[in-house]
This record gives C-alpha cells, structure tokens and sequence, in this order.
C-alpha cells in the first residue's frame, strides 16, 4: 500500500525512442512585413533620386568652389572690430532679442485659448474642435518669413513687423504642441471635478492647466530659442535686428563686419540656450 502510494508516475514512453522538440510556429505576417519594408525601402531611394535631380544637388560643385570660399573667408577674416560695428552689433542683437521675446510672450493668450479650442478632451464640440485645429494649421503652415514680408508692406520697415510675424507663427505652432499635451494628461483630475460639477472652464483652470503647467513652460522656452534665431532670418527681409546689419554688410560686401555680426549672435544664442536650460532644470 505504501509503495503504491509513493511511486513516482511512469514517463509516458515517446515514439521513435528520443523526445521530440516542439518546433516554434512560423509568423504567417513576417513575409508580408518584409515585402513592405522592400517597397518602401525602394519608394524612398526612387524619391531621393527626384530629389537629387530636381535639387541639382551636385557636391563637386564644393570643389570647384573652394576658392571663392577661400576668397571670402580671407576677406572675413579677421572680423572687424571696430567701435562703431561692435555698439551697432550689440544694439541690433539686443533688438533681435528682443523681437524674439515679444514674439513668443504676446502670442501666449491666443494660443493658449487655441489649445483648449482644439484639444478634445477640453473641447467636446466637433465643430469647435475642427475650426480651432485649422486656425492654429494656418498660422503653422505659412512662414514666419512669409509673415514678416506681409507685415513690412502693412506696418513698414522695421522690427515692429518681425514682431508681429513671430506672434503668428507661434500661436500657431505653440497652440498645437500645448493642445497636444493637453489630450495626453491623466484624466483622473477632470473627471473628479466634473463629478463634483465644476463647469467646463472651472476643470480647465483647476484640473488641466496646472497638470500640464510644467510641460506647457518647457515648450515655450524652447519656442523662445526657436524665435530668436527666426528673428535673426527675419531681420534680412527688414524686420529690424541684427539681421538687416549683416543683410547690408553682404550687399556692400564688408565681410569682417558680417563676421562680427555672426559672432555676436553666436554669443546671444549660447546665453539664451544656457539661460533657458537653467530655467528648465528649476522647474523639474
């Protein structure tokens, strides 16, 4: 009796002596999936070839021009350092600064308005939904450089227009990345306000904006370092800045002074890169 409660139950015995090994099911999809990547691995070669075509993109132009490169790096350098060209590159880099900074802080009330328009979970109103996400397509869509040409005709020459063209495109581009992050928060809080019967604008203020306060600051810094650099491209189609200065020195051919230019800018751009990183380390 004891025996035959602890014995041990006998292997079933395998046919053909060895066990046999279970073989891994083939995927009936990786056939399919490789025959896609091939297509599209062809379709982009196929395009970069119209590309290259249509771009006349020929590199040993690069080495048939090399000295006019030279010529123009010997007459750029060294840069011009003179009194006057140094105060004026100061002030048109202080102008450029500042062009950026307007055109990034303005453009906060309507992109943010934009946002929660064109964000779903702030917006249950499809048709609502679909006029806010075309207003900020628009603004994002057209340059800011076609802006500022538009500008200089209506207000002049000047940084008053780069301005104006930076609050456009930005309010574009900042109120989709803002509605963006917005649909991506954690609905735990919105729902328990509207449980509680706050109103819609009541969970925005409350529940939304403060759950994506950090992710909404981080993106508008980085559209401020965005900004003044497009503030520099601006400045050459006469919205202010340093960028008419180094527009007019390349017209009158006065390289060392476009040299100094570029290091000026250089350095603003470093500072506003360390400054808004600094910014975002204090905020995590």
């Amino acid at each position: 009796m004891t025996d035959t409660l602890t014995r041990e139950p006998t292997p079933a015995p395998s046919h053909g002596g060895a066990p046999r090994a279970l073989g891994v099911p083939r995927d009936p999809r990786v056939p399919y999936r490789a025959g896609s990547w091939s297509v599209i691995i062809v379709v982009l070669v196929l395009l970069h070839l119209l590309a290259f075509q249509a771009t006349d993109f020929r590199p040993e132009k690069l080495v048939t021009g090399a000295q006019g490169m030279a010529n123009f790096l010997a007459e750029a350098i060294p840069p011009d350092l003179s009194p006057d060209v140094v105060k004026a590159g100061l002030e048109g880099a202080l102008t450029t600064l500042w062009v950026g900074l307007l055109g990034t802080t303005v453009s906060i009330p309507l992109a943010l308005l934009l946002a929660v328009f064109g964000a779903r979970t702030t917006t249950p109103n499809g048709f609502v939904y679909q006029v806010a996400r075309g207003i900020l397509s628009f603004f994002r869509a057209v340059p800011d450089i076609v802006f500022a040409l538009i500008f200089v005709t209506a207000v002049g020459l000047g940084p008053f227009a780069g301005v104006l063209a930076l609050i456009a495109h930005n309010t574009g581009v900042m109120g989709k990345l803002w509605s963006e992050a917005m649909e991506d928060i954690d609905p735990g809080p919105e729902q328990a306000l509207r449980t509680a019967g706050a109103s819609r604008w009541q969970v925005v203020a409350n529940a939304t904006i403060p759950s994506v306060l950090p992710q909404l600051t981080g993106l508008l810094l980085y559209r401020f370092d965005v900004n003044v650099r497009s503030s520099l491209v601006l400045g050459l189609v006469g919205a202010g800045g340093i960028g008419l200065l180094i527009n007019k020195s390349i017209k009158t051919f006065q390289f060392d002074e476009m040299m100094t230019y570029l290091i000026i800018i250089l350095v603003v751009i470093v500072l506003v890169d360390l400054a808004s990183a600094w910014i975002r380390k204090r905020l995590q």
